[in-house]
């Protein structure tokens, strides 16, 4: 009989006590404890078990725990003997940032405070007695969630001390989802006082610390070593190209097909596969994320259990924004196309907004796209390079992202969906009112991308706006891209829809190739905007569109795949500030 699955459960203790589903990933302990590395900082995606981990990782080790072997019978961890009597034998810090989510400084630090302070009220015990001199006293009762940044940067460190006195035996720290606090400085715009208030705190617990053992943090991202790392030269990083842990966060295809025999779906196994495999960690290729998989057992039927099991908005916030040239990209990852990239998978988050690398490091990292093939090589400048081949990770993934730009487009839904329709139909007058109610709604959501406003993001509302902003760019691209993408959500059935590709002599704006060319028309656009110096209206704009179109011969790539001459629309779209105008040849 298959066992029970306990959705979103996070304590190994209640797992094991209860017999709930629960594949075996104890050999974690065996191989971190014999790499005997000082600090260790495992990068995960969200919901691949890393706070599971570090809650067995505790208990395994924690003085709390000791004769718990009930716990750990009958794991791999439990087989060999010198494991056996580690059990139980030190003391833990164990502490977790994944609920530090506050929109102010002051609110972080107080959250941060808080845990801090929950740390010290469980070992009161500690007061007891003469183990603490008066004066470490005096600090002990000073930790609270007003408590001053000198004594809160300096808590780890102190409680260290205090328990290692006591036990007479250093610590091991755990410290899960560090770079939760990170991620929302960035997004609220106070990542410089919430850089200073982590290093002091890391260095002083991790890196200035007599009486620790060793220590593990986790996180989705490997947040540069500059910003909150910079005097830890003891730290170990194992992100997700590293080799090291490779098979003990998520689930492997031999453990899930495993699972699948046991739950009675055997024949499941290639539509699992297909769905929710393409995970990449180290050298294996064959890792299942565990909360689609835990969501499929227990409910038998498919879903994006993982990819909207929390909020993408930092994500789409990157993409709606990027650069033209990386919502091109974007369009060929959604096609199943794959990309190049360079990778530093140092987080630089204040360097998001600046450049294509550190997105794509951050998705990596993120687990929305996987690496296919890595190279590395010297450039012709002397320099070393990293590149690598990135697809979505998996057909989750691909839903996940489709049903986040149609939400880009909520606001304008009917008015979109009616373009579409006239599109199709060949209606240019239906096209225009459409498309003027749609880049009413909407145009302000793809604004290029930027540094994010200590309070209110900075908006551009025209065109001319983002011309003077980012100059040298083609500014429609900030609203066409985006509508490009919504274009290949709502089309993928009839159309492979392409932008920016080589066809005749040049490169065309947008391509809508049918999937059926004996019985739909091809579709090209062109957009241009508005030039007061050398276009008197709208309409001059239009026809310089169509004039590329003809002058490029942009339709050669149609006609070679089989699309009739007469059957290829060309439309020219002409933008000044909200305002469009499209004409057909």
């Amino acid at each position: 009989m298959a066992r029970a699955v306990g959705i979103g459960l996070q304590s190994f203790e209640k797992i094991r006590e209860n017999q709930y589903f629960y594949i075996d990933k104890t050999k974690f302990i065996k191989e971190w404890w014999e790499n005997g590395d000082d600090v260790t900082l495992i990068t995960r995606p969200r919901r691949f078990g890393k706070t599971l981990t570090m809650n067995m990782t505790e208990q395994f080790f924690s003085i709390q725990y000791a004769k718990r072997e009930d716990l750990f019978e009958g794991l791999a961890i439990w087989e060999e003997e010198t494991y056996r009597e580690l059990q139980g034998t030190y003391p833990v810090i164990n502490l977790s940032f994944a609920n530090v989510k506050e929109n102010r400084y002051e609110k972080v630090r107080y959250r941060i405070c808080q845990i801090l302070m929950n740390l010290y009220l469980e070992n009161r015990f500690l007061l007891e007695g003469d183990i603490l001199e008066p004066r470490e006293k005096a600090y002990f009762n000073r930790i609270s969630e007003t408590m001053n940044e000198e004594d809160a940067t300096m808590s780890l460190h102190y409680l260290s001390l205090f328990l290692s006195r006591y036990y007479n035996k250093k610590v091991i720290i755990l410290l899960d989802e560090y770079d939760t606090p990170m991620q929302e400085a960035y997004v609220n715009g106070y990542w410089e006082q919430m850089v200073s208030f982590m290093r002091s705190m890391f260095n002083a617990a991790f890196k200035t610390n007599p009486y620790l053992e060793r220590a593990i943090m986790t996180g989705i991202t490997r947040v540069s070593k500059e910003s909150i790392f910079s005097d830890l030269n003891n730290l170990e990083v194992v992100t997700t190209t590293s080799p090291k842990y490779d098979d003990c966060f998520g689930f492997t295809e031999e453990e899930v097909f495993d699972a699948l025999d046991e739950f009675g779906m055997p024949e499941r196994k290639q539509e699992v596969k297909d769905w929710y495999d393409g995970f990449t960690f180290g050298n294996r290729k064959d890792i299942y994320n565990p909360w689609s998989i835990l969501n499929y057992l227990d409910k038998k039927q498919f879903g994006a259990y993982w990819a909207n099991s929390s909020s993408n908005g930092l994500v789409g916030k990157l993409i709606r924004e990027g650069s033209k040239e990386l919502k091109t990209s974007f369009e060929k990852l959604l096609q199943g196309e794959s990309i190049i990239a360079e990778i530093d998978e140092q987080i630089v988050y204040n360097q998001l907004d600046d450049g294509e690398q550190a997105v794509w490091s951050l998705l990596l990292a993120s687990g929305y796209v996987k690496v296919k093939h890595f190279k590395a090589y010297m450039s012709d400048f002397g320099e070393w390079k990293q590149e690598y081949e990135l697809e979505l990770t998996n057909f989750e993934v691909r839903t996940m992202f489709r049903g986040m730009i149609k939400k880009w487009f909520m606001g304008a839904a009917s008015d979109y969906n009616d373009f579409v329709k006239a599109l199709l139909l060949g209606d240019v007058e239906a096209m225009n009112e459409y498309m003027n109610q749609v880049s009413e709604a909407v145009f302000s959501n793809f604004d290029t991308g930027r540094k994010p406003a200590k309070s209110e993001p900075e908006r551009f509302h025209s065109v001319e706006a983002i011309t003077e902003r980012f100059k040298g760019q083609n500014a429609s691209a900030c609203f066409y891209h985006g509508f490009v993408l919504g274009l290949m959500v709502e089309l993928s059935g009839r159309y492979a829809l392409t932008s920016n590709r080589e066809s005749g002599f040049g490169r065309y704006d947008v391509m809508l190739e049918p999937l059926h060319p004996d019985r739909e028309q091809g579709i090209i656009m062109e957009f241009k905007v508005f030039q007061p110096r050398k276009e008197k209206d709208l309409e001059d704009t239009v026809k310089a569109a169509l004039k590329q179109i003809e002058e490029k011969k942009y339709d050669t790539s149609l006609i070679a795949k089989g699309v009739p001459r007469e059957r290829i629309h060309k439309y020219g779209f002409a933008f000044r500030g909200k305002e469009v105008l499209i004409g057909e040849e």
